[in-house]
Order: C-alpha cells, then sequence, then structure tokens
C-alpha cells in the first residue's frame, strides 16, 4: 500500500517511465503482458512505493479511449478482478463465502469502470448471476470467449 508517495510529483510522467524503463511503448502493452494480474499487483511492480492501482487503472483507461477499445478495457478490468477475487475461479458451490467473493469482484469492476457502461455491467452481472460459468471457470485475459459474448466490442 502506498502512503501517499504514488500522488507526488508528476505521477503519469512516473507511471510512462517506468513502463518505458520495462521496454514497453504504452502502458496497455505492459498490462496485456500480465493478463489476469490485479492493477494493484501492476502498480506495484511498477514502483511498489510511489505507483497506485488506481494511476494504472486510469492510464488504461485514457489509451483504451484514444485507441476505442473501451470494451475491452472493460473486460480487462473484469478479467483482473476476478482473477483477484476468485484465484480458484468461479466457485463450484455458491456459499455465502463465494456469492461474497463474487459480489467482491463484481462490485469493485463496475466501480472502476466508466459510468457509460454501467448498464452493461449491470447486464453482465446479472447474467453471471442467472447462468452462471462452469465451476473452476478463471479466464486468462480480455477477448476470453464468454467474456467476448457478455461484453462484445462495440468500437469500430
Amino acid at each position: 500500500m502506498t502512503d501517499g508517495r504514488s500522488w507526488q510529483g508528476d505521477w503519469r510522467v512516473r507511471l510512462y517511465e517506468r513502463v518505458r524503463e520495462r521496454g514497453y511503448t504504452s502502458l496497455t502493452a505492459f498490462a496485456d503482458a500480465r493478463p489476469a494480474v490485479s492493477l494493484n499487483l501492476l502498480a506495484e511492480e511498477l514502483g511498489k512505493d510511489d505507483v497506485a492501482g488506481v494511476q494504472v487503472l486510469s492510464g488504461l483507461l485514457i489509451e483504451a479511449e484514444r485507441r476505442k477499445q473501451v470494451t475491452r478495457f472493460v473486460r480487462d478490468v473484469l478479467v483482473r478482478e476476478l482473477s483477484e477475487n476468485l484465484p480458484s475461479g468461479w466457485p463450484a458451490i455458491m456459499d455465502d463465502k463465494a456469492r461474497f467473493q463474487v459480489a467482491k469482484a463484481l462490485g469493485c469492476w463496475s466501480g472502476d469502470i466508466p459510468e457509460s457502461y454501467q448498464e452493461s455491467a449491470d447486464q453482465v452481472m446479472a447474467a453471471l448471476r442467472s447462468t452462471p460459468p462452469p465451476p473452476g471457470w478463471r479466464p486468462l485475459g480480455p477477448d476470453d470467449e464468454l467474456l467476448r459474448t457478455l461484453l462484445p466490442d462495440e468500437e469500430s
């Protein structure tokens, strides 16, 4: 956890310097090389004490908007939340603990995506509740077949 140093100075410049130091031309390329890794772990890799997960999230959204790939970004964030909160994949038995883990993953995801995607997020959450994925399902990236069905690309 950062102690506020992540917001000191020009954090955007620092973020992209760290990405370039690791041989990547964009934050998206850096994140794509680490599918299903949480935003906080990506931030920690870029700067344990001075980069925050929300900064990585912000940078990824800006890049997605520029590339007109916001739907893919939304799926990517869902993959990262599911991976962090359901490390063994979708629960086989939906007991109270599993329901909480699923709700936490989906709630965090919903809070991290653009407002314009909230209706789609509600539909995805309803679909996952009414027709759960197979036990152990764990999407490994934003191009997962089920996720592409639930959130098809809309950008052209």
